[in-house]
């Protein structure tokens, strides 16, 4: 039986579960990570911000099935944010019962409900998968009207 989970906003006492997840997740995708701790450390003053929000999806048995994780950020090519959704995730064994989608779903209306013009999600390009799940939401890699697709660039710092 799949029990609906409940889609809440994060608090700062929410931080060493949020910290978890995102370890879990560079775990699982075998990707450099600070220790859940240091991100529980870390998340304990972001959450505390107005633009961070992290949207978090528990189970009433298991606790933290996944969450999403979203900055935002002034823009002046409009009256409001920007958005960006840094993470999302679901824990591997509870995947393709809608977690994922409710999430999304909640942080889009987080974010509009603070007027964000647009949301940005960065995906690998290989990673098929995660980008069909963002088009089936309605995202695009290109812009209304062009026939390009969207790059981003990283330049790590240290």
């Amino acid at each position: 039986m799949t029990r609906t989970p409940r889609i809440r906003l994060a608090a700062p006492a929410d931080a060493f579960v949020v910290g978890g997840l995102l370890f879990d997740f560079n775990t699982e995708f075998e990707t450099p990570t600070p220790t859940a701790a240091d991100f529980g450390d870390r998340f304990a003053t972001l959450l505390a911000r107005d633009d961070v929000l992290v949207v978090l999806a528990e189970d009433s048995e298991t606790g933290a099935t996944g969450f999403a994780y979203l900055t935002l950020r002034p823009t002046p090519y409009g009256d409001g944010p920007l958005a960006q959704l840094e993470e999302l995730y679901v824990v591997p064994g509870l995947r393709d019962r809608g977690i994922g989608t409710a999430l999304l779903t909640r942080a889009v209306e987080e974010v509009v409900r603070r007027e964000a013009i647009e949301m940005l999600i960065n995906v690998d390009e290989i990673d098929t998968d995660t980008r069909r799940f963002y088009e089936r939401h309605g995202f695009t890699n290109v812009e209304p009207g062009q026939d390009y697709r969207m790059l981003c660039y990283l330049r790590e710092l240290r």
